[in-house]
């Protein structure tokens, strides 16, 4: 195994940990129900206007290129009309608040002591984050760090969550693999369909989709994965992990064993409120 397989399955070890603890504002009642109590009723209004509001009220335009994969007329449909409803302020509020209520009623069991030590070490992995080129990450990391524990912690794991994310959308890019592509590819190999068609992307567009990726010897003539599929994206996903690795490589080994005992009782927590075939394409807890 070389330094770089070592540092990416190290990066990967992690995302298993801290993903699930950021997920819960997208599964957990209490995540939605804040977002309905600022106004944002419906699923896709709370979720544009949460997870963009780092970026201060924008439009279509910025949000449609980082978060990557929903059909651009989706997110106009979202932004910027859900700023007229609450406030970028508001949003941040009332999703911060959300994954709080979640995550007390998921780790209730859990000393504070655990939570607070939990909360700063993931902190300490976001100090000194490289944010360049990774927008989401980069207004995520500006964001206030909160005062209790819970909150902190769950700051954390989104910066962490969407620092990755652009990484990995930059993996994608440099595949040249597009958005509905990208969708289509994870359709073929693991993802219900239907968990991924209510991104926007019409029937037409699915279908040329799958056809490209057939060109490209991605998919064969029976739309299943090839060989030559599995290896390139087994290489976007390997760029994506190496590109996470600089807060675990600063954290150092003792810390991050240490995060990961602190983090593991709560990811298993969260992910009984994670369905199994969730959207999020979110692997099982790794070892």
């Amino acid at each position: 195994m070389t330094a770089l397989d070592a540092d990416g399955r190290i990066a990967r070890l992690m995302w298993t940990h801290y993903e699930p603890v950021h997920a819960v504002t997208y599964f957990h009642p209490r995540a939605r129900a804040a977002y309905g109590a600022a106004g944002l009723r419906g699923y896709w209004r709370g979720y544009f206007a949460g997870r963009a509001a780092p970026l201060g009220p924008t439009g279509p335009a910025p949000v449609i290129a980082a978060f990557y994969n929903f059909a651009p007329h989706m997110v106009s449909r979202a932004l910027p009309a859900v700023w007229q409803l609450a406030t970028p302020d508001q949003a941040l509020r009332a999703r911060l608040t959300g994954a709080v209520q979640a995550l007390a009623e998921l780790t209730y069991e859990l000393p504070e002591r655990h939570l607070v030590e939990a909360a700063d070490l993931l902190e300490a992995a976001t100090d000194g984050l490289v944010t360049a080129g990774r927008v989401l990450g980069a207004a995520n990391a500006e964001l206030s760090r909160g005062e209790y524990p819970l909150a902190r912690l769950w700051q954390a794991a989104t910066t962490l969550r969407e620092h990755r994310g652009d990484g990995h959308v930059a993996a994608l890019v440099a595949a040249d693999l597009d958005p509905v592509e990208t969708l289509a590819w994870r359709v073929a190999i693991d993802m219900p369909p239907a968990n991924l068609l209510g991104r926007g992307w019409s029937e037409q567009e699915w279908s040329q989709a799958r056809d490209r990726l057939t060109a490209r010897g991605w998919l064969d003539a029976d739309g299943k994965p090839t060989e030559h599929g599995r290896s390139a994206f087994q290489a976007i996903e390997d760029a994506t992990d190496v590109a996470a690795a600089r807060p675990w490589l600063a954290l150092g080994p003792q810390r991050v064993h240490r995060l990961r005992e602190l983090l593991d009782p709560i990811a298993r927590a969260a992910h009984t409120v994670i369905p199994s075939d969730s959207p999020i394409g979110l692997p099982p807890l790794a070892g």
